[in-house]
């Protein structure tokens, strides 16, 4: 519900410069360049930074992808940013990272030996 509020506040923001520096100011080119600005900044604020916050505040729906060859272990919130705990079998490696997209400020954590229990898979023992 948050995100249809946003994207409605964004064209109708779009729509009222193009109205009123297009048709009032009597400036068409003007008014669709800043119908273009004003949609392009709303776009790349919520793709870049509150969809996640709008998923975690107040409900809604985030698709994250997990890499070919691990297996997903666990996701928590850390304030407003995601973070995943994936787990990589060819490397025998946990990658903890922190989900954003663009790869903008990403953080990432690497267990070595990691050797996690998963389902349907013995435990390993361990190297002295």
């Amino acid at each position: 519900m948050i995100t249809y509020l946003y994207w409605g506040l964004v064209f109708f923001l779009a729509i009222a410069a193009l109205v009123f520096i297009g048709v009032k100011l009597n400036n068409l080119k003007a008014g669709l360049v800043t119908t273009a600005v004003i949609l392009l900044v709303g776009w790349a604020a919520y793709y870049f930074h509150f969809q996640q916050v709008f998923v975690k505040r107040y409900g809604g729906v985030m698709t994250v992808t997990v890499p070919n060859g691990q297996h997903h272990i666990s996701a928590t919130w850390k304030d407003d940013n995601l973070w995943i705990e994936n787990y990589d079998p060819a490397t025998n490696t946990c990658e903890f990272s922190e989900y954003s997209r663009g790869n903008l400020l990403e953080g990432k954590v690497t267990i070595k030996n990691c050797s996690p229990l998963m389902p349907g898979q013995p435990p390993q023992p361990r190297q002295p």
